[in-house]
């Protein structure tokens, strides 16, 4: 979905705020006596210690520690829920109940009953705080539930584009009314107009891309795993010394590779010119090919293109001249610190 271009609704994101509709993702609820056991055996991020009403960045990983998804992890005071990737739903879905075996857990797929959205940017919180005190108090990854009306909403501060922000599960019957009110215009603490407009999936693409976060089926796959990708906090190698004794999926083969450490890192370049990088191409350490392209763009906030790439473990080093393979030309990259952008705190 395109609703004006993708550089403005970037810039609006970037110094507004945007809503996004991300219906797609899979939401999979999880209850029964044994759930949060369950969750230990599918994440790689202990969450036994998670407090009521928080949430946690976490993977879903293979036996050989490949990525079978990354997701958020939600508790609540009886139940959990998983946040999953859309194309990877029915994967996990399956996977899950490959996986229970004599645990006694009950798995809904609750995507088709619900909607979601995500409203991200700095203008965001006050825009919410003219119909709510308490959201804007909010810490990072914590979420409340709320009956506006006749809406019942669960709204979580994460999101996806490296601004501030919420994302808002509900009903799908309810979603228009629910749009409807996070579009309303506003002012902020100094009187200023405060909108908020659709952007579409375009838009969060080069957004995520300048805050570096991994998406699925390029930074992230069954082949990459976590800490290749630089994702060490979200994997919780003890997790079988912890009070409860839980290992997960993968975890075997992670603390191996985080032994004799990654064959590859996760880089980030900064391009001369302004031709787009794209993922596959070729990253080469003057005639020597090191690695490839997982995800890139022409920055709309810094105005030069980046990328993201994998390159051989130890190959490089911040500040390095590396030459990309755009097909009929190549172009020189220097290697930058990830991410490319941080939001004014």
């Amino acid at each position: 979905m395109l609703y004006t271009s993708i550089h403005e609704e970037h810039h609006q994101v970037r110094t507004m705020g945007g809503l996004f509709d991300v219906s797609h993702m899979g939401r999979i609820k999880l209850s029964g006596r044994h759930a949060r056991k369950f969750i230990e055996r599918l994440a790689t991020r202990y969450v036994s210690d998670m407090p009521e009403k928080t949430c946690r960045y976490s993977m879903i990983c293979n036996a050989n520690g490949g990525v079978m998804d990354d997701i958020i992890v939600y508790r609540f005071d009886d139940h959990w829920m998983l946040v999953v990737n859309g194309a990877n739903r029915q994967k996990i879905v399956s996977h899950m109940h490959a996986q229970v075996g004599d645990m006694s857990v009950k798995i809904e797929d609750l995507t088709e009953s619900t909607a979601m959205v995500a409203v991200q940017g700095p203008k965001v919180m006050e825009m919410i705080g003219q119909f709510s005190r308490e959201i804007p108090t909010l810490k990072r990854y914590a979420f409340t539930t709320k009956n506006l009306l006749i809406l019942k909403l669960i709204i979580s501060r994460t999101g996806y584009t490296g601004e501030d922000g919420v994302e808002v599960i509900m009903g799908a019957n309810m979603a228009g009314m629910a749009v409807k009110l996070l579009l309303k215009d506003g002012v902020d603490a100094e009187g200023k107009a405060i909108n908020v407009k659709p952007a579409g999936l375009g838009a969060r693409d080069t957004l995520r891309i300048e805050a570096a976060m991994p998406l699925y089926g390029h930074e992230l796959s069954e082949e990459l795993d976590p800490l290749s990708a630089g994702l060490n906090f979200a994997v919780t190698l003890d997790k079988d010394q912890r009070d409860r004794g839980e290992t997960f999926i993968g975890q075997d083969a992670l603390k191996k590779i985080a032994d004799e450490g990654p064959t590859k890192n996760l880089i980030g370049l900064k391009l001369d010119g302004k031709r787009t990088p794209r993922q596959g191409m070729k990253v080469y350490k003057g005639d020597t090919e090191i690695g490839s392209v997982t995800s890139g763009c022409l920055s709309p906030t810094l105005g030069y293109p980046i990328a993201m790439a994998y390159v051989t473990r130890d190959s490089v080093s911040a500040g390095d001249t590396l030459c990309l393979d755009l097909g009929s030309t190549r172009a020189d990259a220097q290697v930058v610190a990830l991410p490319f952008y941080k939001r004014a705190k």
